[in-house]
């Protein structure tokens, strides 16, 4: 397992530190050219529902809870820009770098767009992109328009891009989704699509009632998730929560063999981060200019968990059973008592207490987790009702 290393991302030679249990992340976002103040950027953290826009100045400010996030800045005519915070590290200066519309232009015009794209693959996409659950079933998609779909025959697979953001209601858990889709890819050869872009949440409004059953559903959506899972190794509760990890045979492809400490020093590890801090120190001779001098500041230290397993392993989640349409469209037996995933992990995985993870792009879902998607996330600040 390779170490995971922890990024502190600071631009000041000092910080002003809160309480680990909350932090209030602040900057300014400017042109990167002109340096110019950027006003009414948005600003926000992937998959939670916190998110805010910039003021005249270009300043923002962020209170979040202790975890880690992916915060995105986003201004129209700019290039996305994204920072990972693992920890307490509070303020930021972000310069923004003007798209080059000629270049994307060229990459449009080369492409084999399809005419009627949305016509033909239109619920194709939903489907692979949204969802086939029952939580996707009642999402609606209120700006297709925004989709461009292209054909790629030499290499048989579908790729798909938006021109604005995808506006999805999801009726079911009670959200709407901006959801600023970077691409969509489906390979046919395979029968495996992968997506990404940035999501921010905002809570519906609603009665009463409406707000019970969307309480109902997000319970129901978060038992058996990939958050609840990576929240159970952080707490380590796995087993108390009703999580089996088995692991792929040494020399049989076929067979599977329970782990038995999910804890064991060889596949899991705890790490305590230690934010730097630069201080200047008093020169010794009087013409001498201050010399810096970083010092570990232990009174704001976080932890990670991280862990790794070199071979395929199945995730078991035994408190559920698998819904029928998805014991249907795999054509499983239907007495299939327990919920499984199947996971490729290319380098060690880092969760944080809200159950963020990294690096996203080292987890590879198959089965019943990879039958999840958009519809049926949660966003990193939700918290189930106790």
């Amino acid at each position: 397992m390779q170490k995971l290393r922890f990024l502190l991302l600071a631009l000041f030679t000092s910080f002003s530190f809160i309480s680990s249990a909350q932090f209030t992340v602040y900057g300014t976002v400017l042109d990167s050219t002109t340096r110019e103040p950027l006003g009414a950027a948005s600003v926000f953290c992937q998959n939670t529902t916190l998110g805010t826009a910039t003021n005249k100045q270009g300043e923002f400010s962020l209170q979040l809870k202790s975890g880690g996030y992916d915060l995105i800045f986003t201004y129209t005519g700019y290039q996305t820009q994204t920072i990972r915070i693992t920890g307490d590290v509070t303020k930021f200066e972000i310069l923004m770098i003007k798209e080059d519309k000629s270049l994307g232009e060229v990459v449009i015009k080369s492409s084999n767009e399809v005419k009627d794209g949305w016509e033909k693959y239109g619920s194709f996409f939903l489907e692979n992109f949204v969802g086939s659950t029952p939580n996707a079933s009642q999402c609606v998609l209120q700006n297709p328009e925004v989709l461009k779909f292209y054909l790629l025959k030499k290499s048989n697979k579908l790729r798909v891009l938006a021109t604005e953001p995808l506006q999805i209601a999801n009726k079911a858990l009670g959200y709407n989704l901006r959801y600023q889709l970077d691409s969509f890819v489906y390979f046919y050869n395979t029968d495996i699509n992968s997506y990404r872009g940035y999501c921010l949440y905002t809570e519906m409004e609603g009665t009463d009632s409406l707000r019970r059953v969307w309480s109902s559903n997000r319970m129901k959506a978060y038992y058996g998730s990939k958050l609840q899972f990576m929240r159970s190794y952080y707490d380590s509760t796995l087993i108390e929560d009703g999580w089996n990890i088995d692991m792929l045979d040494e020399t049989d492809n076929t067979k599977f063999n329970r782990v038995k400490n999910v804890y064991d020093t060889s596949v899991y590890s705890e790490v305590i981060l230690y934010p730097e801090i630069t201080v200047m120190t008093s020169p010794e001779a009087p013409d001498s200019l201050p010399v810096p001098k970083v010092i570990l500041d232990s009174a704001h230290a976080t932890m990670q968990v991280e862990f790794y397993y070199p071979r395929k392993i199945s995730v078991t989640y035994t408190k559920k059973k698998p819904e029928p349409e998805y014991i249907k469209k795999f054509k499983l037996p239907k007495n299939v008592a327990v919920q499984i995933s199947y996971i490729d992990m290319s380098d060690g995985i880092a969760i944080k207490e809200n159950g963020y993870y990294y690096d996203q792009k080292d987890w590879i879902n198959q089965g019943y987790w990879s039958w999840k998607n958009i519809a049926d996330l949660l966003p990193y600040d939700y918290l189930p009702e106790k």
